[in-house]
C-alpha cells in the first residue's frame, strides 16, 4: 500500500507544514501584503494553466497529427469544447460548487476553539458573520480557501501523471516534486485565505489517493491521447481558478471538475458512434 500512496502521503504532510506556516505568518501580515501574495499566486496559476491547457493542447496536436496524416487540431478542439460544456452542465446540475462551499463552511464551524451556537433562536448562518476587508464572512473566506486550494493542488499534469506513475508503476517521483511545490503554494494561500487551505488535505487524500488506487487497479488502461486531453482540460480549469484568485471573475470552478474526466469517455464514444466524423481519433486509442 505504501508504494501506491507514498506520494500522496508525503504531499499531505507538505501541505500541512506549509499551510500551518502560512497561518502563523498570515496573522502578522497587513491586509495589503496578504492581497499581493494572493495576486502573485494567481499569476503563477495562470502560468500553470497556460502550460497545461494551451501548451498541452499544442503538444497533443503535434504529437498525434503526424501519426494520422490529417488536420488534427479542430478534431481535438471538439473533444476539448465538448468536455468542458458537458462537464460544466453536469457539475451545475449536481451543484458541485455550492456543495463544496457548504462543506468548507461546515468544516469551518467545526474548527477547534470556534464558539458553537446551538440555540435555534440565536443561530446564525455564514451571511451573518462579520465581513473582512474583501466583504467575505469568516465561513465564506474558509470555503474560498478550501475550494481554491483543493482545485490548485488536485488539478494539473503533475497530479494526473504523478498518480498514474505512483499507482501503476510504483514511482512517486512526480508527486514528490508536486509535494514540494504545494508546500510553498499552501504557505502563500494560507497566509491570505486562512485555515480553509488546510481543509484541502481532505481533498488531496480523496482525489489524489483515489486516482493512485485507480491507476493501480486499471494499470495502463488510460493513457495516450485520453490522458493528454485530461491534462488539457485540467489546464483550463486551472485558468478558471486563477481568475477566481485574481478576483477578475468568480467562476464556479467546482462545477467544471467533471469535465476533466470526460475526454476518455468522449473519445471512446467517438470510436463507436462517430467513426466518420472523427476518424483520426480512432487510431490513437
Amino acid at each position: 500500500m505504501w508504494s501506491i500512496l507514498n506520494g500522496t502521503i508525503v504531499n499531505v504532510f507538505t501541505v500541512l507544514i506549509g499551510g500551518t506556516a502560512g497561518l502563523t505568518l498570515g496573522g502578522r501580515l497587513p491586509q495589503r501584503y496578504q492581497r499581493i501574495i494572493l495576486d502573485v499566486l494567481g499569476l503563477v496559476t495562470v502560468v500553470l494553466g497556460v502550460d497545461a491547457g494551451v501548451n498541452g493542447f499544442n503538444a497533443a496536436v503535434n504529437k498525434y497529427q503526424g501519426a494520422t496524416g490529417a488536420a488534427f487540431g479542430p478534431r481535438l478542439a471538439m473533444v476539448l469544447v465538448a468536455s468542458l460544456v458537458l462537464g460544466s452542465v453536469i457539475g451545475t446540475a449536481l451543484r458541485l460548487h455550492e456543495r463544496i462551499e457548504a462543506l468548507g463552511a461546515a468544516l469551518h464551524r467545526r474548527l477547534p476553539g470556534r464558539k458553537k451556537n446551538t440555540s435555534p433562536s440565536t443561530a446564525r448562518d455564514a451571511s451573518d458573520e462579520p465581513e473582512d476587508a474583501d466583504g467575505l464572512s469568516a465561513g465564506a473566506r474558509f470555503a474560498q480557501g478550501f475550494l481554491a486550494a483543493s482545485v490548485l493542488f488536485c488539478i494539473g499534469p503533475l497530479t494526473l501523471l504523478g498518480c498514474l506513475n505512483n499507482g501503476a508503476r510504483a514511482d512517486p517521483g512526480l508527486l514528490y516534486v508536486k509535494a514540494c511545490l504545494d508546500a510553498f503554494s499552501s504557505m502563500a494561500l494560507a497566509a491570505s485565505l486562512g485555515a480553509g487551505v488546510l481543509g484541502s488535505i481532505l481533498t488531496i487524500v480523496v482525489v489524489q489517493g483515489g486516482l493512485s488506487m485507480a491507476a493501480y487497479h486499471l494499470g495502463g488502461a488510460i493513457g495516450g491521447l485520453p490522458l493528454d486531453m485530461m491534462n488539457v482540460v485540467g489546464g483550463v480549469v486551472l485558468l478558471a481558478t486563477a481568475l477566481l484568485l485574481l478576483e477578475i471573475r468568480k467562476i464556479p470552478v467546482a462545477n467544471l471538475l467533471p469535465a476533466i474526466f470526460l475526454p476518455p469517455v468522449l473519445i471512446a464514444l467517438a470510436r463507436v458512434f462517430f467513426p466518420a466524423a472523427l476518424p483520426t481519433l480512432l487510431v490513437l486509442l
